[in-house]
């Protein structure tokens, strides 16, 4: 790990709050249609938690929290994401039982400070995991902030009245 960032308190290098999120959300979809055991559903959550963390390995910045986005995005858009499949086939999930226990439209992203998530394609967008950011990255407007901006969402709005 490198730690070029300085004595000032940097941004935290490690992804493991927002893989921790991510994961409990897949698994948790997983969970809720009752054809997986909770001791299945621990081998995939961590099945699931090395692969990922093994590929956003060298695409993490939190310091340009939304640079990568695309790659660290998983989704299932009537084809499923590889890395869920390769983590369903540790506890022999076949792909159309995933298409079973999955939404068959699921964008999920997975940024520094933010895991948030949309079912089907104009579904609205819903954060499940959000931490501080560093000053310096409040000035980047994403298009994905912009439409969160865009909507009147109470979800939203209320980072705007906190930071006192």
């Amino acid at each position: 790990m490198s730690h070029r960032h300085g004595p000032r308190r940097g941004p935290r290098a490690d992804m493991l709050p927002e893989i921790a999120a991510a994961v409990g959300f897949v698994s948790g979809l997983l969970r809720t249609r009752g054809c997986v055991s909770e001791q299945q559903l621990q081998v995939f959550s961590g099945a699931l938690r090395e692969a990922l963390a093994e590929h956003y390995k060298h695409h993490w910045f939190p310091e340009k929290p939304f640079k990568g986005s695309g790659y660290r995005c998983i989704r299932i858009n009537h084809k499923m994401d590889p890395i869920i499949s390769k983590a369903a086939s540790h506890i022999g999930l076949s792909l159309p039982q995933l298409y079973q226990l999955l939404p068959s439209e699921l964008t999920l992203w997975v940024d520094p400070y933010e895991v948030s998530y949309r079912i089907g394609e104009d579904g609205s967008i819903c954060v499940l995991y959000e931490a501080t950011k560093p000053p310096s990255s409040y000035g980047m407007l994403t298009c994905k902030n912009q439409m969160m901006l865009g909507r009147t969402s109470p979800s939203k709005n209320y980072i705007m009245t906190v930071s006192s």
